[in-house]
């Protein structure tokens, strides 16, 4: 009995782990292109976005009440410019960023208390949730070249909805994944490899093309996807003026991963094959 719920204590902390995270992507406006907009309650507000109205109405109906007057909010999918606001004719005219949609209580009031009050207080809350947002952000770089997903033995794209679907809730939009480019043959033997990058800039992920192998387990190229994805939702903190990408944040939920032990030791024992097969 005492190992059974041990188990189920186990395996309540991973859910609500996995729960923060899909939490994290959660949002009630979505851009046009993400493929889940069939299943969800939306409204057309221009023509990138689609936003649920109900939401919209909410938090203008809290700037109308703090402002006593007429407001008009929009909302925007802008790279740069995450709230602006300004008074024409007597009507409050409030542009805000999708990703305040769905926000917390404490962040909406910040926000309310910025366009009409403005304040230290509420502008320093309102930066760190846009920095712990930053995936929700546009590309400010377009993809160049073609993507290749599909490769001989692993299809990217099926990997990445498994893991998006598994460990995110399927709450990962307008992320790019493609096999990475085969380095030239070299005289001088590899010392190191680097499996997966992220590219912010573009929501891309780069899987390198030595792990296209069919003695390349599946749940290794998902752990290395699932890595990269974190890295996408999880941002980078400051330590010391230094960016720090793998925060205890990070770590912790890495750790998650179904396979994650095995799949570090399968790293360890095949890495001179690896090496050999770039």
């Amino acid at each position: 009995m005492r190992n059974s719920l041990a188990a189920t204590s186990r395996l309540d902390r991973r859910t609500g782990k996995r729960a923060a995270l899909a939490a994290r992507l959660a949002t009630a406006a979505l851009r046009v292109s993400d493929p889940r907009l069939g299943a969800l309650p939306v409204v057309a507000s221009g023509p990138q976005i689609l936003v649920h109205e109900g939401a919209r109405q909410a938090i203008e109906r809290k700037l109308e009440a703090a402002f006593g007057g007429a407001v008009r909010l929009a909302v925007t999918d802008n790279r740069r410019r995450m709230i602006t606001h300004h008074r024409l004719r007597g009507t409050l005219r409030v542009r805000i960023h999708l990703m305040f949609l769905g926000a917390p209580e404490p962040v909406v009031d910040a926000l309310v208390r910025f366009v009409i009050e403005g304040g230290r207080e509420a502008s320093q809350l309102l930066g760190r949730y846009i920095d712990a947002n930053a995936h929700r952000i546009r590309a400010a770089r377009e993809v160049a070249g073609p993507l290749r997903a599909r490769g001989r033995f692993h299809d990217l794209d099926l990997s990445l909805a498994r893991v998006n679907v598994r460990y995110f809730g399927g709450n990962v939009g307008e992320v790019h994944i493609t096999w990475g480019r085969r380095s030239e043959p070299r005289h001088l033997r590899r010392v190191s490899i680097k499996l997966g990058s992220y590219s912010a800039a573009q929501r891309l992920i780069r899987v390198h093309p030595a792990l296209d192998h069919k003695w390349v387990p599946r749940y290794f190229v998902e752990y290395i996807i699932y890595h990269e994805l974190l890295h996408h939702v999880i941002p980078a903190v400051q330590d010391c003026g230094r960016a720090l990408f793998h925060s205890p944040e990070f770590v912790q939920h890495e750790r998650e991963f179904r396979h994650y032990e095995r799949s570090i030791a399968w790293e360890r024992k095949h890495i001179g094959r690896l090496l050999g097969s770039t």
